[in-house]
């Protein structure tokens, strides 16, 4: 059983600009637990900066950052757990911010989460970040999604491979799926970490508020952009 009094945290940062969307940010955790989630758990901290990139690509064009903290660690078997915060959260933000279109970053069992909420009526983008994928996950909540799926070719924890296959079975539902395998990284994230903040904050602002990542051109990364450029256009198959 959770610990009592447990809930679920959600942080916002708003733009001074006017709200144009919202990119959600979901951290991983462990297949079975019902420890709380603490804010200095490595999980957590993990998506910082991603949330950062994000909040310094978008906050001029009225991007809004949310950052979800589950209620406890563990997916749970058929309770899966971080769904209904995930979907809790989504209710708080279309609240506050009504008809926003809402990207999902999720990474690890963020993303399994970002995936199975990805049904909620306000979602447009799911960014799976070396996702958890079990058989049998389902692909219906993706229909007519915009969906990126990126894994580390060292990933150690969550299969490469399954993630593979399920963005091939995804694409008969969702409007593209692009499946992109990063080179010579783990499951962490940390070799290549500019390459996977730049995939993510790329697509996200490229898909909702429609510029090119990174805004100053002379900033870009040759092969991070030539993959988002191609992400955008829908390409299934892309290795960096």
């Amino acid at each position: 059983m959770p610990p009592l009094g447990t809930a679920p945290a959600l942080a916002v940062d708003v733009p001074d600009a006017p709200v144009r969307a919202i990119a959600v940010v979901l951290h991983g955790g462990r297949s079975h637990s019902g420890e709380r989630v603490r804010p200095g758990q490595f999980a957590v901290l993990r998506m910082l900066p991603f949330a950062k990139s994000l909040r310094r690509a978008g906050a001029a064009d009225g991007l809004v950052v949310a950052r979800l903290r589950y209620a406890v660690r563990g997916w749970n078997g058929d309770t899966h757990a971080p769904v209904a915060d995930v979907q809790w959260a989504l209710g708080r933000l279309d609240e506050r911010f009504p008809s926003a279109p809402v990207a999902l970053i999720g990474h690890s069992m963020g993303g399994r989460a970002a995936l199975y909420a990805a049904g909620q009526h306000n979602v447009r983008a799911v960014v799976g970040l070396a996702p958890w994928i079990e058989p049998g996950d389902p692909v219906a909540p993706l229909a007519g999604r915009r969906v990126l799926i990126a894994h580390g070719s060292r990933d150690r924890t969550t299969s490469a491979s399954a993630s593979a296959a399920y963005a091939r079975e995804a694409s008969a539902v969702a409007e593209s799926v692009s499946y992109v395998s990063v080179h010579d990284d783990g499951h962490a994230m940390l070799r290549r970490a500019r390459v996977w903040q730049g995939l993510t904050t790329g697509f996200v602002t490229g898909l909702l508020l429609e510029r090119p990542y990174p805004p100053n051109p002379k900033a870009r990364s040759d092969d991070t952009t030539n993959i988002v450029a191609k992400a955008l256009a829908g390409q299934a198959s892309l290795v960096v």
